[in-house]
């Protein structure tokens, strides 16, 4: 008669719990407001990012100067930032040192924190698109 006992106790305690988790479970409803107008912009955001060519890419400028000034400095960048590499580019009457091919701003933006530290005179940009 104890084993009974004992299984009674344990289904009942069984029963207590699950009836208890239903009379104090909660539901919630989540609401989130928002400007109508974002949806739009980060669709247009997107239709962009899809649009771009490399040539509308960010590059940074590290160097602008004479010739030995430039491979020195494409040198010093080579060693110093393995992942973006460095290329000369001739504007009269200077060379130029410019590094990277970033997509977004974004990504333009976090490296030129890293390469100021070594460059402070670098700078973002879009170079211009050549004309054919």
């Amino acid at each position: 008669m104890t084993s009974g006992n004992t299984k009674f106790k344990i289904t009942s305690f069984i029963c207590l719990i699950f009836i208890s988790s239903l009379v104090f479970s909660q539901e919630g409803q989540v609401v989130i407001n928002q400007d109508k107008h974002i949806t739009v912009l980060l669709d247009l955001k997107k239709e962009i990012n899809k649009n771009e060519t490399s040539s509308e890419r960010y590059k940074i400028q590290v160097y602008s100067g004479n010739r030995s000034g430039a491979y020195e400095a494409q040198k010093e960048f080579s060693s110093s930032f393995g992942g973006w590499y460095p290329s000369m580019q001739y504007e009269t009457p200077n060379f130029k040192i410019w590094a990277g091919n970033f997509r977004t701003r974004l990504e333009a933006d976090r490296a030129l924190k890293k390469i100021k530290r070594k460059f402070p005179n670098a700078f973002i940009f879009k170079p211009k698109k050549e004309k054919s």
